[in-house]
Order: structure tokens, then C-alpha cells, then sequence
């Protein structure tokens, strides 16, 4: 039985999932909703979508309540995610929420108990969760493959786009938080962030993050969308080497860097160092996810990676960045 699907935004993003939807034998596209008509008709024509079968709206309002809608994908601005989520629980519908869930922690916990309370699936759109090196690369960790992590960073920055609703650490902190976490199968307890603002009064053009987690592990992260050195790239140290995600480098994606010292009095002497790439399936991410929301959806299990409670825990750690942003770089706890 196919799941019928509403999507709301097809945007620069949003038009990603009408093409996995659309083309998927357990998902049928009832609806797609924007403001702009031109976005719907270059949908459309790109997608040769059937106007008999899929509806074309303008609102949410006008097909809100359409009989074979059984599940939504909000692929919205930030700001509209509250209000669009929670109607779509209330009248029953699974939500696949593009990130972040919402702005607010505390609307994000409301949501989540809310799908809880409804026996819905709310699913987080935390893609790189499904990429193929991030999921090998957490195996490696779990198995020792670079034995006691002892720091992380990563650097996240491109010329543009530049946001203006939200600065560069909402836009762009979220994923490699997501992968941090992810890896360490744990959550920060300390933030601090600092920023400088130069395209547009309070939105941050450059960040440079610090998360702090319970056994002292420590990861920075450089954020900047004012920055033509286009870089994605995270890693772990551990004390038998490092573990790199190197998204841009398409040969060979996932990395382990050995090495170790020779004590010679008192000397470190390098030793051992070589590079190995790590062999990592294939598939796109959010293909995968896509499948995973309807996966989810047919068993009625709620997502074990990117569920509404991980969406809420990563909404609470950029809130406390945001807060550090904002007093100069204060460290801030995690409540």
C-alpha cells in the first residue's frame, strides 16, 4: 500500500524530495504546495508530473484535508515549521520535517510528544545521518579504529547561499553537530560560540563553535558563508589515529590517518603514518532517508537516528550556541 504524500516547498530543497517521492513504488505524490506558481509549474514540467493526479496548490489551507493524503513533507522556512507540524499531527498525518525541526527547543518537545501522543512518525531531515561514510565511519569508531577519541573539528564553509533569516550557525552547525553526536553517541553539556558580522547586522557571517561533552572530549567547528574555499570536511583524533570525513573528496570520502611517536629521550619521533580510505557503500543520503521515512511510516516505529527527540536535542544545543553568540563567547551549559 502506497503512502500519500503532501509536500510543502519546493524550493532549492524541496524539489529533491518530489523527485524521490514521485519515483518511489511505496509513495504516491498527491499534493505539492508553494506560493510562487512558477516553482509549481517548473516542478511540473522538470518532474512530468500529472496534473489529473497531483494537485498543485498554492496553500496549505486548500488541500489540507484532502482524503489521500496520509503524510506530510515540510520543506518550509524555518520560522513556518511550528504551526504547519503541528496541524499536520493533529489531523493524523506523519511529518517528515525538513531541518531544523524548529527554532525552539521547547516547540520541538511539544511536537515530538505531540506525534508520540498521535502514534504518528515525525522524522527530522538530518541527511547526513544516512550518508554512507558517516554511517561506516560510526562503525569504525564503535569498533576502536582509531581507539580513544580524544578531540574532533570540521569546517563547514562556502560563498554563499547567505541567509537572511537565519546567520551562518543555524544554517550550516546543525550537520556537523548531527555527525559529532552521532559518532560519539552522546550530546554536549558545554557551548561556546563566537561570530563576526559583516554582511548583515545580527546574522553571523563567520562562527567558530566549541562543543564540550561529558568525558572532557572537545570538537571545534569553523562556520562561514562569506568564504570561496568550499570546504566539508569533520574528523576525529583518537589515540591510534584520526578519522576523517572529507564530503568533497568523491574517491575516497572516508579516511583513517595512522600514526604514532618513538620516545627517544627526550624526542617524539613520528612513526608508522599512512593513509587509509575506507570502503563505503553506495547511495545517496537522502534517497536513503526518504526510504527510512516510509519505512518507518509502514511499521509504525519511530526513527532510531533522526527522530523529533534528536531534532529537539540538536534545536537546544544551537539555542545555547546562539546565547554564547550573543554574550561575546560565554560558555553556556546545557540544561
Amino acid at each position: 500500500m502506497s503512502t500519500g504524500i503532501a509536500i510543502l516547498g519546493v524550493g532549492r530543497w524541496g524539489v529533491h524530495f518530489v523527485r524521490h517521492f514521485s519515483q518511489h513504488p511505496s509513495a504516491q505524490v498527491v499534493a505539492i504546495v508553494d506560493s510562487s506558481p512558477e516553482k509549481l509549474h517548473l516542478c511540473r514540467d522538470q518532474f512530468n508530473l500529472d496534473t489529473n493526479k497531483v494537485i498543485l496548490a498554492n496553500d496549505w489551507e486548500s488541500i489540507r484535508l484532502h482524503p489521500e493524503i496520509s503524510a506530510v513533507v515540510v520543506v518550509t522556512p524555518a520560522i513556518s515549521h511550528y504551526p504547519l507540524i503541528k496541524d499536520a499531527l493533529n489531523l493524523g498525518y506523519h511529518v517528515l520535517a525538513e531541518k531544523p525541526l524548529t527554532l525552539d527547543p521547547q516547540e520541538c518537545a511539544e511536537l515530538t510528544a505531540l506525534a508520540a501522543q498521535k502514534q504518528r512518525i515525525l522524522l527530522v531531515d538530518h541527511t547526513y545521518l544516512f550518508h554512507p561514510a558517516v554511517i561506516t565511519g560510526q562503525k569504525v569508531l564503535q569498533s576502536g579504529g582509531i581507539g580513544k577519541p580524544l578531540y574532533g573539528y570540521a569546517t563547514r564553509t562556502h560563498l554563499g547561499p547567505v541567509r537572511q533569516d537565519v546567520s551562518a550557525l543555524w544554517d550550516l552547525a546543525i550537520h556537523d553537530i548531527s555527525i559529532f553526536n552521532h559518532w560519539l553517541n552522546s550530546t554536549p553539556v558545554l557551548i561556546q560560540a563566537r561570530g563576526t558580522f559583516w554582511l548583515q547586522p545580527n546574522l553571523a557571517d563567520l562562527v567558530w563553535l566549541t562543543l564540550i561533552y561529558g568525558d572532557g572530549f572537545q570538537a571545534t567547528i569553523h562556520l562561514c558563508w562569506l568564504n570561496p574555499d568550499k570546504q566539508r570536511r569533520l574528523g576525529i583524533v583518537g589515540s591510534e589515529g584520526t578519522l576523517i570525513f572529507n564530503e568533497l573528496d568523491s574517491r575516497s570520502p572516508l579516511t583513517r590517518q595512522k600514526g604514532h611517536f618513538d620516545r627517544q629521550e627526550a624526542y617524539f619521533i613520528p612513526r608508522g603514518q599512512e593513509t587509509e580510505s575506507i570502503p563505503i557503500a553506495d547511495g545517496e543520503p537522502l534517497k536513503a532517508l526518504c526510504e527510512h521515512f516510509l519505512e518507518s511510516v509502514a511499521t509504525g516505529v519511530d526513527s532510531p537516528v533522526s527522530s523529533g527527540s534528536v531534532g529537539t536535542e540538536l534545536v537546544k544545543i544551537l539555542q545555547a550556541a546562539e546565547l554564547s553568540l550573543a554574550r561575546g563567547g560565554e560558555i553556556v551549559r546545557l540544561e
